[in-house]
C-alpha cells in the first residue's frame, strides 16, 4: 500500500511539472542578442579569450536603451567591455565584412546599424519581423582600414531597448 501511493504521488508529481512550467510565472528574460562572429567582445568573453566578469556568462545580455554608443550598453556590471586596452582580438577582414548576430530571445527588429569611430557605415531594416535564431549582414567597411572597433546594435521594435556589441577587426 505504502509502495503504491509512493508510485502515483511521483506519477502526479511528473504529470503536473510540465503544466506548472507552462502557467507559472516567469521571470523577465535579460538574455536576448549578440554578435558572434565575428567573435565580438561578449562573445570572447564567452569563449575565454580574454579574461572577463559576469558577461562571460550572459553575452547575450547587453541591453540598454536605445541610443547608445558604448560597447556594454550602459550597464555598469559590463564596463570591462568599453575598456579597448583589454586585449581583445581582432579578426582580420576585407573591406567588406559578415557580422552574424545570434538570438536566444528574439524580438521584432526595427534595424540594425553599424559604426566605426561614431560613424554609421550601415543600417538594415529588420522590416519590423522576428528575426531568426542567427540573422547574418554582410557591411561594407567604408574604406576604414587598419584595426578598427565596430559597434553593432540591434534596435528592437517592440521596447525601447538596443543590444550592444563591439566587434574588434583589422581591416586590411
Amino acid at each position: 500500500m505504502k509502495t503504491n501511493r509512493k508510485l502515483v504521488a511521483a506519477l502526479i508529481g511528473a504529470a503536473a511539472a510540465p503544466v506548472i512550467v507552462l502557467v507559472g510565472p516567469t521571470g523577465i528574460a535579460s538574455a536576448h542578442g549578440y554578435v558572434n562572429s565575428p567573435a565580438s567582445r561578449q562573445a570572447q568573453c564567452a569563449k575565454g579569450v580574454v579574461p572577463c566578469g559576469q558577461i562571460k556568462y550572459e553575452p547575450q545580455s547587453v541591453e540598454g536603451p536605445k541610443g547608445l554608443r558604448s560597447c556594454n550598453g550602459g550597464l555598469a556590471q559590463f564596463a570591462e567591455l568599453n575598456d579597448d586596452n583589454k586585449g581583445w582580438k581582432a579578426t582580420p577582414t576585407g573591406t567588406t565584412a559578415t557580422f552574424t548576430w545570434t538570438f536566444t530571445a528574439r524580438h521584432r527588429t526595427t534595424n540594425y546599424e553599424y559604426y566605426i569611430g561614431g560613424q554609421k557605415v550601415a543600417d538594415i531594416s529588420g522590416n519590423n519581423q522576428q528575426p531568426p535564431a542567427t540573422v547574418t549582414h554582410q557591411v561594407n567597411l567604408g574604406g576604414h582600414t587598419g584595426k578598427q572597433k565596430v559597434l553593432a546594435i540591434w534596435n528592437i521594435a517592440d521596447t525601447g531597448n538596443a543590444f550592444y556589441s563591439c566587434i574588434d577587426l583589422q581591416v586590411g
